[in-house]
């Protein structure tokens, strides 16, 4: 279990393509503090440590991870957001993120204000029922407020303060680009107590 909180962007060093997976090493400042079989959650989604050593960890994403998450177009040298699971007792910043990524996203608009920056994400319209204005969504990992949701338009939009433009991966998003997209946890369940589901398994 995660809170959305970005700890640090790791940068990804190697990545080894294997029969249909791939194996992927990450550098970060608190390698030191892993362990193997612990998760980490990158880029929003929650992979488990195989290697851990003083400058990086490494981690599996199976074919399951890389349809539904951008893992699968992450190359050496790029950055990700990375967050190390929730103990139990601290403080809740964010909210409650299960690192299970329910769909790709896109970024369909950037607007740079004054004080901060707005950002439209196009989502599959199966996801609808699990948005809502002032509510929580996880991009690439970051926990966020929806500003406002569009349904017909089949977007929300994002208002990111300066911190997290600077500290996350946010500040480096594109026009066109994929990201990853976990909605929120307790929103599924009322939906799903309602008798709708929108979710086919996610990671």
């Amino acid at each position: 279990m995660f809170t959305g909180i970005v700890e640090e962007i790791g940068r990804i060093a190697r990545v080894d393509e294997l029969d249909g997976g791939r194996r992927v090493r990450v550098e970060c400042s608190f390698s030191d503090a892993l362990r193997v079989d612990e998760s980490v959650a990158v880029d929003g989604a929650c992979l488990t440590v195989v290697v851990q050593d003083a400058s990086g960890f490494e981690a599996v994403a199976v074919e399951e991870t890389l349809r539904k998450t951008t893992l699968g177009d992450r190359a050496s040298g790029d950055g990700v957001n990375l967050e190390r699971a929730l103990v139990l007792g601290s403080r809740l910043d964010g909210h409650l993120v299960q690192g299970h990524v329910d769909a790709r996203g896109e970024i369909a608009e950037i607007v740079t204000l004054a004080d901060s920056h707005e950002v439209v994400v196009r989502y599959p319209g199966a996801f609808a029922p699990y948005l809502i204005p002032k509510g929580s969504v996880t991009v690439d990992g970051i926990s966020l407020t929806v500003a406002a949701l569009d349904e017909p338009a089949g977007t929300f939009r994002l208002a990111i303060i300066p911190h997290t433009w600077e500290k996350t991966t946010a500040g480096r998003w594109r026009v066109g680009q994929a990201v990853n997209l976990e909605f929120d946890l307790v929103g599924k369940y009322v939906v799903r107590g309602q008798g709708h589901s929108a979710i086919s398994a996610p990671i």
